[in-house]
């Protein structure tokens, strides 16, 4: 079952918080997928209108999905306005996600047959590109306000597993012209990113406005402590296949057994993470390594 959308009224936010919540219409004590959007080009993959792909399959599969429209969505046409955050509004993304975190039982109260549905105890956070930042904040990731340098702390102890789809990478290697228009990500750094998280990366996910290293995306695994795990989709490019959106045409790579396989492995991710002593991860990279022709990799630390 799906409902929106939820308003959360938030002291000082310009407009509302307005969420999308997907759940199974039966069942109890479940698990809880906080799901960021990007920062994309299109009118509604950036709200909580976007991502039915994942959301409607892992909600059919025993989670609830809530779907925050965080400011720079499209929708609200706050992206040129005078505000010290925008475009991007990195920081009012992740405000976004702990309020929800905070308001948990408001939202099970207004979703009909949702009530004390939910287990508190177990949330992961995912996101993809700048959804997959955010998701980094909560986990730990180092972030710098850029108008002081002032270090920024958003991580949440509540975030038990994190799942970051083509992310932005450190900073060190930030292309110019990201450094000009997005100066936040100079900031961006992964050494105290210690939640436990999947980072998902597309072979093809190359973008030289943003960085000219071939691996920058995959800098959440590589430059973070463990334990982490890092999907590598072969011939994937920055949609993933088509994550943001069913039939996108901001989708340079549609490829629906592409995210077919990435909505299930990151499902067994968390089942396993959330779960311990869950086989699902172990048995969903065994069957993606044992494909004829598999459609990625997995490595772990």
């Amino acid at each position: 079952m799906t409902f929106s959308p939820v308003v959360l009224p938030v002291p000082g936010r310009t407009v509302d918080l307005r969420i999308k919540v997907s759940a199974p219409a039966s069942g109890g004590d479940l698990p809880v997928i906080l799901l960021s959007h990007g920062h994309g080009p299109s009118n509604f993959v950036s709200s909580l209108h976007g991502y039915g792909p994942l959301a409607d399959f892992w909600a059919a599969h025993g989670f609830a999905v809530i779907q925050p429209t965080h400011l720079d969505s499209m929708t609200l046409g706050l992206r040129e306005s005078d505000d010290p955050e925008a475009p991007l509004y990195w920081r009012s993304r992740a405000e976004d996600m702990r309020h929800i975190l905070d308001h948990l039982d408001r939202i099970e109260a207004a979703v009909p047959g949702l009530g004390g549905r939910l287990d508190h105890s177990r949330i992961a956070a995912a996101g993809h590109s700048m959804g997959g930042h955010t998701v980094g904040l909560l986990c730990g990731q180092g972030v710098a306000d850029p108008a002081g340098g002032t270090p920024v702390d958003l991580s949440d102890a509540r975030v038990k597993a994190g799942v970051l789809m083509a992310p932005p990478g450190g900073g060190e290697d930030l292309a110019a012209f990201a450094a000009e228009h997005y100066p936040v990500l100079r900031t961006t750094g992964f050494a105290a990113m210690t939640t436990p998280a999947l980072v998902v990366v597309g072979e093809n996910d190359r973008n030289p406005a943003f960085s000219d290293r071939e691996d920058w995306r995959a800098d959440a695994y590589h430059l973070s402590p463990g334990p982490k795990s890092l999907l590598t989709l072969f011939g994937a490019e920055h949609g993933l296949g088509g994550v943001g959106m069913y039939d996108a045409a901001e989708t340079t790579d549609e490829n629906p057994e592409r995210v077919a396989a990435l909505r299930a492995l990151v499902w067994a991710y968390l089942r396993t993470t959330l779960y311990p002593g869950d086989s699902a991860w172990a048995d969903a990279i065994a069957a993606l390594h044992g494909m004829p022709d598999p459609l990625g990799t997995v490595e772990s630390k």
